[in-house]
């Protein structure tokens, strides 16, 4: 029960600080931090221990529960958590404290139903990531939708209604989408097996032909495509994050866009394996057009917040480009380039949030030398922006070091393409900071440091992104057996074959000996 108990604890919290915050605005900042730090108790007590040391008798899910729901059409109440879900359900509690932290004092009205929107965004996302019936997924995918929409269009920026609506027609069309898809796969699978089902488990491997798969994984594709967000189906992202507020900024850098790297990772591979495949070529060009697509246009960007937003869409290139390689080294360090572009871009909305709550813009152009002034914020802006631009010894450098790796067997052209693409990212990252904080002051401002709040939150995303950097083994060993477990699911996709930059087939006979060595 405690994986019900983790959505639960967060829609209670959300309902209780809408409650307390009508009359007591402190009430639901309190209440809602309380909710976030009780879920990740429970995760590192009962479910982080329950998948690192699993029974012998527990199968691929170490924790699962499924209770019927409406049997009469296939489905249930099942959730589920592996490695790769527990490691994920971290991650979204540990945002979601650094969410209600630099929330503290920048909301300043309906601060109850701000609360109440932000747990219950998570609460989806957690139900996201362990949900095993596609029906109860669909469920929890809208679910996280509907408070984000609130969150930009209530206590965004200028233009939050657009930036909303933009967000709301993207993602409900994609999502649209792959309802008719969950649909299509329910009745195919009921057709060829006599059982009409929405269980994950049992829709894994179902025969179907190559013109249905291919239609039914394209549904799939596009909605967590447009989430992750994919090239050229991105552009709802920049204006999202722009008006949103910090916290709304991080929870979408962190967590929504995770959720479409997720859907690629459990559903789309696993559940169509021979359409993955035909369509592993095509889909590696297009992450890696979106890694020097966001690469270019973060550069030419002036608005620092807008800058953050694209270079989302260039690094969750890597991620997609990694899944559609398919084997386990591009595999580990797409888990790793997720967890750690959450935590690297996250802080940097947090930093955007602090200039702009002290500043009141987030114009490039308008900032310099503002080291003088906030040195902490100016030395954490600093050590952000080389996690994003892939230091060594911080984590995003193990995610993407791991993804060349993996995926140059199979695409050596596209792993050099994708390489540029960090070249642009050193570029980009070192113009915030030397925009931002040296150089001239352009307009004489004087703004204050780091109070002890905002220094504890950045402190520990910059310490978790270093222990990932230094010693990501114990992640590795918590997610490998799901991650093997993907892969060897009934007609898992094979590695596909090495292709050209235009995504056609190379022959080389020696290529899968090489991806043998590096395993």
């Amino acid at each position: 029960m405690t994986l019900i108990g983790l959505i639960v604890v967060l829609l209670a919290g959300g309902l209780l600080a809408a409650m307390l915050g009508r009359h007591h605005p402190a009430a639901a900042r309190w209440t809602a931090l309380a909710a976030l730090a009780l879920d990740l108790l429970l995760a590192l007590a009962w479910v982080l221990p329950a998948v690192a040391r699993p029974m012998q008798s527990a199968g691929p899910w170490p924790l699962e529960i499924m209770i019927p729901w409406i049997p009469s059409l296939g489905i249930g109440f099942h959730l589920a958590a592996d490695g790769l879900s527990v490691v994920l359900i971290l991650l979204t509690l540990f945002l979601g404290l650094a969410s209600v932290a630099c929330s503290w004092r920048e909301i300043s009205e309906r601060g109850g139903f701000f609360f109440f929107n932000l747990l219950w965004v998570l609460a989806g996302i957690l139900g996201v990531f362990t949900a095993l019936d596609l029906f109860l997924f669909y469920f929890f995918w809208e679910l996280m939708m509907v408070p984000m929409f609130f969150l930009i269009v209530l206590w965004g920026h200028e233009n939050r209604i657009y930036a909303a609506i933009k967000f709301f027609l993207f993602t409900q069309l994609a999502g649209l989408l792959m309802l008719a898809a969950i649909i299509g796969l329910y009745f195919v699978h009921g057709r060829a097996t006599g059982v009409y089902t929405f269980d994950y488990p049992a829709l894994l491997g179902t025969h179907m032909t190559a013109a249905t798969g291919m239609a039914l994984m394209l549904g799939f594709f596009v909605a967590f495509a447009v989430k992750l967000p994919a090239f050229p189906v991105h552009v709802w992202l920049p204006d999202a994050h722009t008006e949103a507020p910090t916290a709304g900024s991080v929870v979408l850098a962190g967590l929504l866009l995770k959720t479409g790297a997720y859907g690629l990772l459990r559903f789309v591979v696993p559940l169509f394996p021979d359409a993955a495949r035909t369509f592993a070529p095509a889909a590696m060009v297009l992450a890696v057009a979106g890694i020097l697509y966001g690469a270019l246009l973060a550069f030419s960007q002036t608005d620092l917040k807008r800058l953050v937003a694209y270079t989302s869409v260039s690094h969750m290139g890597f991620v997609m480009l990694a899944v559609f390689a398919w084997n386990e080294m591009a595999l580990q360090g797409a888990l790793i380039q997720i967890i750690c572009h959450g935590l690297s871009t996250g802080a940097l909305f947090v930093i955007v949030g602090m200039l702009q709550e002290r500043m009141h813009t987030r114009d490039l152009s308008r900032m310099g030398g503002l080291w003088d002034q906030a040195p902490r914020l100016g030395g954490f802006a600093m050590l952000f922006a080389l996690a994003s631009l892939g230091l060594p010894g911080l984590g995003n450098f193990v995610g993407e070091f791991l993804i060349l790796i993996g995926v140059f067997p199979q695409a050596p052209i596209l792993t050099t393409l994708a390489a540029a693409g960090l070249v642009a990212a050193s570029i980009y990252s070192l113009w915030i900071v030397q925009q931002a904080f040296h150089g001239e002051a352009r307009e004489k401002w004087r703004i204050q440091d780091l109070t002890g709040r905002e220094a504890a939150t950045l402190g520990l995303l910059a310490a978790a992104l270093l222990w990932l950097g230094v010693y990501p083994q114990p992640v590795f060993e918590t997610a490998r057996p799901a991650l093997a477990s993907l892969r060897e699911t009934p007609g898992s996709m094979p590695a596909p074959e090495p292709v050209t930059a235009s995504g056609g087939a190379i022959s080389n006979s020696g290529r899968q000996g090489e991806i043998d060595a590096i395993r």
